[in-house]
């Protein structure tokens, strides 16, 4: 399980597909970012939760990077 989580290529796959879904006419994810960067203004619990599910994979990217670089100094 533990390689799994600092698998940074699986993340990075799942950061692609499932964190940019849906592709058109922008990124899901860029969307959000947008809507946060203004205010947030009318975001309702289902777009926190939406935010948080299509972040996650790029959480778990950023991590696993992290631990890479930081044992590759070893």
């Amino acid at each position: 399980m533990k390689a799994i989580l600092n698998d940074w290529k699986i993340w990075l796959m799942a950061s692609l597909t499932l964190g940019l879904a849906p592709f058109v006419p922008e990124p899901h994810i860029v969307g959000k970012l947008r809507w946060i960067a203004g205010g947030a203004n009318g975001m309702q619990l289902i777009d926190w939760f939406d935010f948080l599910f299509h972040g996650f994979p790029w959480i778990f990217f950023f991590r696993a990077m992290f631990i890479k670089i930081k044992n590759s100094g070893r």
